[in-house]
């Protein structure tokens, strides 16, 4: 019976192949949904990611890096003597608005104040030592290549943030920001760019490179809690990371959002390719009364569609992974913020499976019609 299912499947492929399509596009869908939510939520946690420190610490219940408050300035020598530590790094967040010389509105751009050493733990992943030496001249930034547009600025071009001249040294891939425009500048130009320099003293986050990284979570929790420098806590790369992205997609509602689209599309797909498999049941209903009647049961044609609805999800899915590849890749090259793990691509092809399956379930009930007696008819 399994080897009529595919004849049937070969032979009758157009009418199958409007469920096939339904599937193939649900699971495009739920792909490229994945991606983008990945992308643009992993931005919340790029300033993590894309550097070498294994531990951060910041202000208590900071919930995102984009809202973290000054710390005093204490934690850093509370840091270094910890023995298990190799280095400890300032990083300094400045809330900015650009104006550009070109006729450009004002931009909400984050001032991200970084070590410009070519050893620096900030960005290590995304900036090149040569790069990130150009920080040191005063009044030196680098944005990313996804943003200039948005700052009407090229290479070398120049704008204002917060009423202080600024000239692009740099440009850089991959560092786009959720909610506005990363700008990466020297810890002493990110201080002049400061429209309310007052703490002076204190910096919004230290970050440290550890003798072992494996260490990363014991260190994190011995490291925690000393008043006498003031309210601080400290978080592993990984966990810091994990909390900005869960911080956007949980507590700003925007994963409520997905998770309802998801299901959306998920329905939608379900009702569609139920009622075509249907359809391609009931338009061979006669040859599946001729089975009953030459003594095939009911439970074995119900097994003909299963497998008829199996194979419709796997060459669905299997046209949704080429096209999904081939628009992934040109997203990307063209700066969309784009991020697929293989557990949610994983996932999201079980969904699109789960679709077929349950299509082939509600499809079953056409069965009902394939009694031998409507062949006297």
């Amino acid at each position: 019976m399994v080897a009529l299912a595919r004849k049937t499947l070969i032979h009758e492929w157009r009418r199958f192949l409007p469920a096939i399509l339904a599937v193939g596009f649900a699971g495009l869908l739920q792909l490229l949904q994945a991606a983008l939510v990945l992308g643009i939520f992993g931005s919340a946690s790029v300033y993590i990611t894309k550097s070498s420190a294994d531990i951060w610490a910041g202000y208590p219940g900071t919930q995102s890096v984009s809202l973290g408050q000054p710390i005093n300035r204490d934690v850093a020598m509370h840091l270094r003597m910890d023995p298990a530590v190799s280095r400890v790094e300032p990083f300094d967040w400045v809330d900015g608005n650009w104006r550009g010389t070109q006729g450009t509105g004002g931009v909400p751009v984050f001032i991200c104040g970084i070590d410009p050493n070519p050893d620096g733990l900030m960005f290590s992943q995304a900036l090149s030592p040569e790069l990130r030496a150009r920080l040191k001249e005063p009044g030196a930034v680098i944005v990313d290549q996804a943003d200039l547009s948005s700052l009407g600025v090229k290479l070398g071009g120049t704008g204002v943030i917060n009423g202080q001249r600024v000239h692009v040294v740099g440009i850089s891939h991959g560092l786009r920001a959720l909610g506005g425009v990363n700008v990466m500048t020297s810890l002493d130009t990110a201080r002049m760019l400061d429209g309310d320099p007052e703490d002076t003293d204190r910096m919004t986050f230290y970050v440290a490179k550890l003798r072992d990284p494996a260490m990363a979570a014991s260190v994190a929790e011995r490291l925690r809690g000393a008043s006498t420098f003031g309210p601080y806590t400290v978080w592993t790369a990984d966990d810091f990371a994990r909390r900005s992205q869960m911080y956007w997609i949980l507590d700003t509602g925007a994963g409520a959002g997905v998770l309802f689209l998801a299901g959306i599309v998920f329905l939608v797909g379900a009702v569609i390719t139920s009622q075509t498999l249907m359809a391609a049941v009931i338009g061979s209903i006669r040859e599946y009364a001729t089975l009953n009647a030459l003594g095939v049961g009911v439970g074995s044609l119900r097994k003909v569609v299963m497998e008829q609805a199996f194979w419709v999800g796997a060459i669905g899915l299997l046209g949704s992974i080429v096209l999904g590849v081939l628009l992934l890749l040109l997203a990307r090259s063209h700066d969309v913020p784009v991020t697929l793990d293989p557990i949610t691509a994983v996932v999201c092809l079980l969904l699109g499976m789960g679709l077929a399956i349950v299509s082939g379930l509600a499809a079953m009930r056409s069965l009902r019609r394939a009694d031998p007696a409507s062949l006297l008819r």
